[in-house]
């Protein structure tokens, strides 16, 4: 039996970086942390149908840090019986509206016991927000690279808001130091450690990155991963149309959530040289199946820690790309279009209802004045 608290994350398109701070967060509050997840048919019931399978979204969230234990098949509603069954004190979640399919708060019951607990959405990144992103994509002018659009792309690094790319949608996330600060491990390489260093885009941080990482993490008895992360325009330069989807910023917090990451270099080199291998003294390079592509001077990026002996090429059995996704994604589009719409609607009403409950107490405030 563990004191702690339950935390219904509603994991239906993709685990991104906005729920891995809800997470951390509601870790904050108490000192054990349960994390629902619902299964694929109850998600499509109050939600429409999922990009990814329960078996990928139990995975994701068991590879975020703060989280201590899933309970898989979590049911929709929330209630007292389900927070006793798992010994939690209370449940988290979000400051955003959740309703069922038939337009209750799922939430209603453990409120009204005093059981539940709310923490603040992450400015500038929803699952809508990424899947627009995504369906930009599919916009023909990303081929054209001598479009004036394309020309723009440069680094969304140090930027001013009103600088983003084209077509990272609008991506009104804000880096600061302590944001980073909450996400990273703060450890240090110990003595007996074995450095491992990987890079990548690491784009839309998902299942077949986390099967990567727990498979490098398992190359050594004391594995200490650090993870190079690629800025934007390199990532740009490599892997063409409107990559990467989500800004350096983004994928930095993306990454540090993963309990397999120790560390991030934020705007690594894209070749992995003398310098970079001797700072961090790293015992040994990996990278996944996947196609390595060239440097800017058609040189090998992998060179050096090929010369050293220290390269290895590591097979996580799961195939999966970004772009399998945002195809999966774009497949869905319709139907995603539908519930958003829906969605939107929904809360709308919500919104009005309360905008008149308002003004009718204030109304009936004033009049009880008035006399």
């Amino acid at each position: 039996m563990h004191p702690g608290f339950h935390c219904y994350m509603r994991t239906y398109d993709m685990v991104h970086y906005g729920h891995s701070n809800q997470l951390r967060q509601a870790k904050g509050m108490g000192d054990y942390l349960t994390v629902g997840v619902h299964t694929d048919a109850e998600i499509a019931k109050h939600k429409g149908p999922p990009v990814f399978t329960q078996e990928e979204r139990y995975k994701m969230v068991r590879a975020i840090k703060w989280v201590d234990e899933i309970v898989e098949g979590a049911p929709y509603v929330t209630t007292l019986e389900t927070l006793d069954k798992y010994n939690c004190d209370f449940c988290v979640h979000g400051d955003d509206i959740t309703l069922t399919v038939d337009g209750k708060d799922t939430y209603e019951e453990v409120k009204r016991a005093g059981r539940y607990r709310e923490c603040k959405r992450t400015q500038g990144v929803s699952t809508t927000d990424l899947v627009g992103r995504m369906l930009l994509m599919t916009k023909a002018h990303h081929s054209n690279l001598d479009n004036p659009d394309y020309q723009q792309h440069t680094d969304n690094f140090g930027k001013g808001p009103k600088g983003h790319s084209p077509w990272t949608g609008v991506s009104q996330f804000l880096q600061t130091s302590q944001k980073i600060i909450q996400f990273a491990s703060g450890k240090e390489p110990q003595p007996g450690d074995t450095i491992i260093y990987v890079a990548g885009a690491f784009d839309l941080f998902h299942i077949g990155h986390v099967d990567f990482l727990e498979m490098v993490y398992k190359q050594a008895e004391r594995p200490y991963v650090i993870v190079g992360l690629h800025f934007d325009q390199e990532v740009n330069r490599y892997k063409g149309k409107n990559y990467p989807i989500m800004n350096i910023h983004e994928r930095t917090l993306s990454v540090l959530a993963c309990r397999y990451v120790s560390e991030v270099v934020i705007g690594a080199p894209y070749a992995v040289g003398k310098d970079l291998l001797d700072h961090f003294r790293v015992d040994l390079v990996c990278h996944g199946k996947t196609e390595v592509f060239p440097d800017k001077d058609k040189s090998d990026p992998y060179a050096e820690p090929k010369k050293r002996g220290i390269f290895r090429t590591i097979d996580s059995g799961n195939n999966l790309t970004t772009d399998d996704i945002v195809q999966r994604i774009i497949e869905n589009r319709l139907q995603f279009e539908a519930r958003n719409q829906k969605k939107e609607a929904k809360e709308m009403a919500v919104i009005e209802a309360m905008k008149r409950k308002e003004q009718q107490e204030q109304s009936e405030a004033e009049a009880q004045a008035a006399h």
